[in-house]
């Protein structure tokens, strides 16, 4: 490992996931939104897990 570390994705990634998680755990409605809007751009379709 390098000594002195320029870049720490790992960290990083555990800010992002701790600003959204307090963002969305008061408002789980504007994930919901947020969601949908997201599906609408990309064309996404929700699909039901399939039985085994």
């Amino acid at each position: 490992m390098e000594p002195t570390k320029k870049f720490d994705a790992v960290q990083m990634m555990r800010e992002i996931r701790e600003k959204l998680s307090e963002k969305y755990w008061k408002h789980p409605d504007l994930l919901k939104q947020e969601i949908e809007a997201i599906r609408q751009k990309y064309n996404l379709k929700i699909t039901p897990p399939k039985a085994n």
